[in-house]
C-alpha cells in the first residue's frame, strides 16, 4: 500500500499539462498541418499514464468527502476550435459498451478530447492545491469510470485518420513528395 503520492502524482500531474498544452496549441489553429500527429502522440501518452492509474492499487483519501475544488473549467472554447478544425472529421461510430451491449452510437473526437480534458481538469485543481492523494484519486477514478473509455475511443479514431490520410494518398502525389524531399536543399 502507498502511503505518499507526492511522486505519482507529480508525474501524472506532468502528463495532465503535457496534454493541456497539446490541446491548446492545436485548438489555436497554429498546428493545423500537425494536428493529427500531436493529437495522436498526445493521447497516446495519455492512454500510458492513465493504464498506469489502473494498475495501481486503488488510491483512497484520508477524507470521505473531496473539497470542493472550484469551478469546472469553461473548456467550450476548445470544443469549438476543435469541431471547427476536424470539420466532417469529427463524427465517428463508436460502441456503447463493446462487452455488454455492442450497440453501435455516434462519438464526436472533439467531445471525447474535451471530456479527457474535464475529467483531469479536476484531480489537477486538486493537485494545484496540495492534496496529492485527492488527485490521485480523482485521476484514478475517473480513469475507470470515464476519460480513460474516451481517450482510448479518442486514439482510436486519430490512429485510423492518420493512418488514411498517410495511406490512402495518390500513389502519384507520394512520389513527387518522395521525390521533392530526397532533393530538397538543406
Amino acid at each position: 500500500m502507498v502511503d505518499d503520492w507526492g511522486q505519482p502524482a507529480q508525474d501524472m500531474h506532468a502528463e495532465v499539462s503535457a496534454y493541456f498544452a497539446s490541446l491548446e496549441e492545436v485548438a489555436s489553429g497554429e498546428a493545423d498541418a500537425s494536428a493529427l500527429p500531436l493529437l495522436l502522440l498526445s493521447v497516446g501518452q495519455l492512454c500510458g499514464a492513465g493504464a498506469r492509474l489502473g494498475a495501481l492499487v486503488d488510491v483512497v483519501p484520508a477524507e470521505r468527502f473531496e473539497p470542493d475544488p472550484g469551478p469546472d473549467p469553461d473548456l467550450e472554447r476548445v470544443r469549438e476550435a476543435l469541431r471547427t478544425l476536424l470539420g466532417g472529421l469529427d463524427d465517428y461510430c463508436d460502441l456503447e459498451d463493446p462487452v455488454i451491449t455492442g450497440e453501435v452510437t455516434r462519438g464526436s473526437l472533439s467531445d471525447d478530447l474535451v471530456a479527457v480534458a474535464a475529467d483531469l481538469a479536476h484531480g489537477q485543481e486538486h493537485y494545484l492545491a496540495g492534496r496529492p492523494t485527492e488527485a490521485m484519486w480523482w485521476w484514478q477514478f475517473s480513469y475507470l469510470s470515464s476519460w480513460g473509455e474516451r481517450a482510448a475511443s479518442a486514439l482510436r479514431v486519430l490512429h485510423t485518420l492518420l493512418a488514411h490520410v498517410r495511406l490512402d494518398a495518390d500513389d502519384e502525389e507520394v512520389m513527387e513528395a518522395e521525390l521533392a524531399a530526397l532533393h530538397a536543399v538543406t
